[in-house]
Parts: C-alpha cells; sequence; structure tokens
C-alpha cells in the first residue's frame, strides 16, 4: 500500500487561498495578468458559483473560490508576493491586463525589485525580483540610509 503525502505532490507547506466575488473572472484575469495555469474547478451545485478552484503560477499553487457569504465564506483581500526572473515583463503583463498601480516598480534598499498592483478583485500583488544578494550587514546599512533619507524628507 502507498503511503499518503502529508502535503499532496506539487503543494507547498503554506498554501493561499482567495475568496473572491466572481471566482470565474479572477480566474480568467490570473490567466491573463500572470500567466496562471487553472488546474482544477469545482462548481457549486447551481454552477453559478465555484466552490473550488485551484491554480498555478511558476511552482506556487493557490486556491480560490466565490465568496459564500450566507455560509459565513465572505470576500476576503489578500496580500501576494510574486517573485520572477523578469518583473519588468511580469508588471507590465499585469498593468496591460488592468491591475491598479498602488506602488510603482522600482529597486528597493533590501535587494528587490518590486512594486504593488491591485487586481480588479481587490487583492494586493507585491511582483518582485531579487536583484542584489545582501549580507546582513550589507542590509543593515542600506536599511539606515533610507530611514535617514526618508528623515530629510519630512
Amino acid at each position: 500500500m502507498t503511503q499518503v503525502k502529508a502535503v499532496p505532490e506539487g503543494m507547498h507547506t503554506l498554501t493561499p487561498q482567495l475568496t473572491i466575488d466572481g471566482c470565474d473572472q479572477a480566474i480568467e484575469w490570473y490567466k491573463l495578468a500572470f500567466g496562471a495555469e487553472l488546474r482544477g474547478r469545482a462548481p457549486d451545485p447551481s454552477g453559478k458559483k465555484v466552490w473550488h478552484a485551484e491554480m498555478r503560477i511558476g511552482s506556487s499553487i493557490f486556491f480560490l473560490n466565490d465568496a459564500f457569504p450566507e455560509m459565513g465564506g465572505p470576500a476576503q483581500t489578500a496580500s501576494l508576493w510574486l517573485y520572477s526572473d523578469d518583473v519588468d515583463q511580469w508588471w507590465k503583463r499585469a498593468v496591460e491586463a488592468g491591475a491598479k498601480i498602488v506602488m510603482p516598480l522600482s529597486d528597493m534598499f533590501w535587494g528587490d525589485r518590486t512594486g504593488t498592483v491591485v487586481d480588479p478583485f481587490g487583492n494586493r500583488w507585491n511582483l518582485a525580483q531579487r536583484v542584489k544578494n545582501m549580507s546582513p550587514d550589507e542590509m543593515k546599512q542600506a536599511q539606515d540610509a533610507f530611514v535617514a533619507s526618508m528623515a530629510k524628507k519630512v
């Protein structure tokens, strides 16, 4: 008999789940904006809503479903980080798909190139790419310099 894996194949220990008003529209938007792959979709008995869907972006899987407030499951927003090896291209694709820019894409003191967009469903996506490896000392120096520069602006 095959032993059951506690964490299913392809999954990670932590798996985000998004509860959205308009799950089918979100599925299509994530495909367009992030190249997400739909791995499975289970409709509710009415066929009008999604009880559970599974998507993958890169090496990460996430779940999403429609809101069911009558069952204690209202829509909720989340903030997610999406790392890639070409953040500028991912950024362009998300913005062209209609993502709202919250924080422009830029190089940050901790070594990431990152920016934040909000999808049409209210979820924040922090798109990022590590562009510089930093030691703890370098990180501290960069942080102190950033804080000092911000203090001068106040």
